[in-house]
């Protein structure tokens, strides 16, 4: 089992599309729903507790996040030298890496950096001078001799041209990223909608730039006979060659659990405090007894289901936007989906020609990547 261990709920970061929004959206309400606003800052539990928690699991996986998880060095020290796991995540904005000792930073099976694209984008989001700061530290987390997966996980907004910025972090002269993964920001917070162009930007540039990226990923393929790890693609492609169906791709609810800084379980790391959805606690849960949470209406009726997945659980159940307005998310999954159906049969083609490999596709499912942008 993957489990988000919340470290923090601070950041160092005031983002456009999380700090700037959460200070818009702070009088709005969540309905029905029971929020408790007494979760501590940071971990509140102790480390004996969690241990034994996770030995009842042979292989658990750990994700650390926050809030900025590195604000927390230390915790995740400790954690990494008390906890026997499978493997280690850690999910950060980038900015402190080299402040943990190599011999930890080599722990790490897969690293999440945000990261928006390039120099411009990225300090337009999260603030001037934090993409020449998560470069500079990505290439030292390279240079000490880092084997595993790099991630650059993009926030998208309006601002964002997908296809122009998702090759410029594959390709760009200061930091290539082997690995990139982006999620629409839609559907989080309750006010902004109504203020943003968001249809626009989805008819006129997102879906435009999900075409043109497909058609670049495929053809890159059967130039050079590799294929690119971009997620949101890798998931979705991986399951139409295999002929399988899938339930939500990032794991959140059965798969993926996430521990809150005082130890209630939540089936994603995004809702905390939802005392609706807490599923136990690590005093006295079995991790692999959990409850089971799944989307409900309107995803299980959709015709895309088995191959979204269900797109985020949270948006899903708390329904934060409209339906009229989340119809618009779902036409992106639908475009995206659309355009790498038709892709298949060329791809099969070059596995049968032996450019590429069935085993191209293969990436390590619910270990935090939502998979479905």
């Amino acid at each position: 089992m993957f489990f988000h261990l919340i470290l923090t709920t601070k950041c160092d970061l005031k983002c456009k599309y999380c700090y700037e929004k959460s200070c818009e959206d702070i009088d709005s309400d969540f309905g029905d729903f029971e929020i408790d606003y007494s979760v501590p800052s940071r971990i509140s539990y102790d480390l004996e507790t969690l241990e034994a928690f996770l030995s009842k699991d042979t292989e658990p996986s750990l994700i650390f996040y926050g809030g900025e998880p590195m604000l927390c060095i230390e915790d995740i020290k400790r954690i990494m030298d008390r906890i026997k796991a499978k493997s280690f995540v850690v999910q950060t904005n980038g900015l402190h890496l080299k402040k943990l000792e190599p011999e930890y930073l080599n722990k790490f099976d897969t690293i999440f950096v945000s990261i928006d694209g390039d120099e411009n984008l990225t300090d337009f989001y999260r603030g001037k001078g934090v993409y020449r700061k998560v470069v500079e530290n990505v290439n030292f987390v390279r240079k000490i001799g880092f084997r595993g997966e790099i991630v650059a996980r993009m926030t998208v907004m309006e601002q964002t041209d997908i296809y122009n910025q998702v090759l410029w972090l594959l390709n760009n002269p200061d930091c290539s990223f082997s690995s990139v993964h982006w999620q629409i920001d839609a559907g989080f917070w309750k006010t902004d909608f109504e203020k943003r162009p968001f249809a626009k930007w989805v008819e006129e540039s997102y879906n435009v730039g999900i075409r043109r990226l497909v058609r670049f990923w495929v053809e890159h393929m059967e130039k050079y006979g590799r294929v690119l790890r971009i997620y949101p693609f890798l998931g979705v492609v991986e399951s139409l060659l295999k002929g399988e169906p899938s339930l939500l791709r990032c794991g959140s609810g059965w798969a993926n659990y996430s521990i809150q800084t005082d130890g209630h379980i939540i089936p994603c790391p995004i809702m905390g405090g939802m005392k609706d959805f807490y599923l136990g606690h690590i005093e006295n849960s079995h991790p692999l007894r959990l409850k089971k949470v799944f989307v409900g209406f309107p995803c299980t009726t959709c015709e895309i289901r088995y191959e979204c997945g269900g797109r985020c659980l949270y948006a899903n159940l708390t329904k934060r936007w409209s339906s009229e307005a989340y119809a618009l998310v779902c036409k992106t999954v639908k475009n995206m989906i659309d355009c790498l159906k038709a892709v298949v049969p060329r791809i099969k083609q070059l596995i049968y020609e032996g450019k590429i490999s069935f085993s191209d596709f293969n990436y390590t499912k619910y270990n935090g990547c939502e998979v479905i942008p």
